[in-house]
């Protein structure tokens, strides 16, 4: 672990954090026959939650409905699961477990809230419109040399650095 010199928090390295990933993803493919995703999951356990609100309308929805009775068994659910199991067992491990809101100077509370909230609609729904998130299109489409998901890498990469050009006055300290 190194500890980043102005906020006294620790980081995996970048480059054991890759190889770790790499491994996780050919495991997955191994075990499972399948790569890595987590919108499935989520979308599975919100078609549970609306299950055990309006059954009837649920299973006659062309979306949630094909999934049945119980949309929980599929192997993204577990993968969902686990991903936060692991990523809160790293951050107890590194002691970096805080409720807090980071944010630029320039930006209050409840800004950082709203975007992050807008942000998070957002990639939920591309997620869900694509058929699946950006580690099922960059890392398992990538790693089966697919060249859509090349060309995602590449757009994801122009949308971020455009967007960081975008809004970096709000964290500019």
């Amino acid at each position: 672990m190194k500890k980043q010199a102005n906020e006294n928090q620790n980081f995996m390295n970048p480059y054991l954090a890759g190889l770790g990933l790499g491994l996780t993803l050919l495991a997955s493919f191994l075990i499972l026959g399948a790569g890595l995703g987590a919108s499935s999951g989520i979308a599975r356990i919100a078609a549970c939650a609306e299950l055990c609100v309006a059954r009837a309308h649920t299973l006659s929805s062309g979306y949630f409905g094909k999934w049945g009775d119980a949309p929980l068994r599929y192997y993204l659910v577990f993968m969902l699961v686990g991903t936060f199991l692991g990523a809160l067992c790293s951050a107890l491990l590194a002691d970096r477990v805080r409720l807090r809101v980071e944010r630029g100077a320039k930006t209050s509370t409840g800004r950082r809230v709203m975007y992050a909230f807008a942000g998070g609609i957002l990639v939920g729904f591309a997620s869900r419109l694509a058929n699946g998130c950006t580690s099922g299109q960059a890392l398992t489409g990538s790693a089966l040399l697919l060249t859509g998901s090349f060309a995602f890498l590449v757009f994801i990469f122009v949308g971020g650095y455009s967007t960081a050009w975008l809004f970096r006055r709000q964290w500019n300290d």
